[in-house]
This record gives C-alpha cells, structure tokens and sequence, in this order.
C-alpha cells in the first residue's frame, strides 16, 4: 500500500483488508514558492487508504504531515501527482472531505445544536427539511454523549465537549472521509482518553474511513489501523505500522504502549533529519 512498507507481523486479519480502495495517492508531491525561493515540503507520496480504514500519519514536525492532509482535503493543490476519491480525481475543497482542524472552528454565536444543524444543511434530503435536519443534530449529539447541552452556548462548554461538538458537526453532511488535523493536545490526560473511546466507538459504528495528523505515539496505535511514519522534511513515507488489536482500545493497555514504542523510537530516528523549530 506504501512505499518503503515494512508491517509489524499481524495476529489477527484485519476487517478492512479486503475493502475497496477510497482514497489513492499517486506521485503527490508539493513544492511551495516562497519570496523566490522553492521549499521542498513533500517527496512523491504513494499510498492507498480502504474504506472504513483509520489512518494515521505520523513524522517530525516539519515533515509535511499536516500538508498532505491538506492536499486531500483540497486546500491545496500538489505540484506534481494525483488524488482520487473513489476514482475521481481530487481538484478542491468539498463536502465528501471534512475537516476537523486543531482550533475546534464552530461559531460562537451559534448553540451548539445550530453548529450541528449548519452542517446538514449540505446534505441532501436535509436542505429544505428543518425538523428532519433538527432531529439527525439531536442523533449526532446524543453519539457524542452531549444531548443536555443542545441549547447551550458555545462559550458555555469546556474544551473537551467543544470538540466533541466540532466532530458532530464534522460527521453531519455523512463525509466520505473524515480529516483530522491535530485537535487533542490542549486536552488533558482524562478528556483526551475518552475522546479516544468515542471516536473508536464513531468508526466501528460508521466504518467512517478517516485520515489523522499526530505528535502522540500512544495517539497514533491507539487510534490508527496503519500508523505511516514520514521522514523528515522533505517528507516521505519511511514505513507503515500496521496495528493489529481489536476495538475498542485503552490508551493506557500494555499493547498498546508496545506499539507506541515502536512508533517512537522511529520518530526519534526522524527528529535527526528534522530541523527543530520548523513546522511544514
């Protein structure tokens, strides 16, 4: 599936294995301009993500992690290579890709449940039906355990339920691929632990395929089923780690900490060809 694979030996088959291809990266590569310069972010980049697949991607800060997240999601174009969604190619922004960004984006002078609703408007068979759009909100955030805070302000709630918040609204027009770009590290320890059993819980419901950006090594064998490593700036697929434990996973299982190991000592072969303080 990648360049360069080199899988931990797995214990079980994975339910995703024979699913069809979703996602299909081809020669992505991304240069950008900058005050005449040319920056390097992104070697060609070739992997292939199946449907209800959860995806972390996983590098040095500065290797281009968060600039291939947003080449998928259409903010950028690539300067050289393809993307394809189910066969079409990928040339902008839409609502088959979401994005759930670090800042928890929802509107403040909106309840929460209007910032869940806006996100259905989008969806088809949702656009002129208000009470239908009201009652798949109030499904949403009954999902994301937040059902007595449907009325509230958005200012009202703490960090963790903001983005829990910000993820029902990212799940209400039904994307094909949901994107995740970093949004736990200003969460504590205990908030980000269940945030970890609620997303779990979201794609063995939903067979949602996701795509994620982490720093967290426990983050990314937690949640991933492949975890691929990127080499430092310019990135490139180094290897893959494929994750083979059942759901739901404890952040805090010994399994998972060996795991989490492994994708360390990686990331700390990768700090070497990083230079610190650099963020691509």
């Amino acid at each position: 599936m990648t360049q360069n694979s080199a899988s931990v030996p797995a214990t079980a088959e994975s339910a995703v294995a024979a699913a069809p291809v979703k996602l299909r990266l081809a020669n992505v590569a991304k240069t950008f301009e900058n005050a005449g310069q040319n920056v390097e972010a992104l070697k060609p980049i070739n992997l292939e993500i199946r449907e209800g697949e959860y995806v972390v991607l996983f590098g040095p800060s500065g290797c281009g992690k968060s600039t291939l997240l947003n080449l998928v999601a259409g903010f950028e174009e690539p300067t050289s290579g393809e993307i394809t969604l189910e066969g079409r190619r990928v040339t902008r922004p839409g609502h088959d890709r979401l994005m759930m960004f670090q800042e928890h984006a929802l509107f403040p002078w909106l309840k929460v449940i209007d910032n869940v609703v806006y996100g259905l408007g989008w969806r088809p068979g949702y656009r002129f039906r208000p009470r239908l759009r009201r009652q798949k909100a109030r499904e949403l955030l009954k999902l994301m355990h937040l059902e007595e805070f449907a009325r509230s302000p958005i200012h009202e709630l703490s960090g963790g339920m903001k983005q829990r918040a910000a993820l029902a609204r990212a799940l209400a027009p039904d994307p094909k691929v949901l994107l995740i770009d970093e949004p736990f590290p200003a969460l504590d320890a205990l908030v980000r632990a269940r945030l970890y059993g609620e997303l779990q819980d979201i794609l063995v419901r939903t067979r949602k395929t996701i795509v994620s950006v982490t720093h967290d090594p426990r983050e990314a064998a937690c949640l991933g089923d492949r975890v691929i490593v990127f080499t430092g700036r310019p990135g490139s697929i180094k290897t893959e780690i494929k994750v083979d434990l059942p759901r739901p996973r404890d952040i805090n299982d010994p399994q998972v900490a060996g795991y989490a190991g492994k994708i360390a000592a990686l990331l700390e072969e990768g700090q070497r060809e990083t230079i610190p303080g650099e963020k691509v």
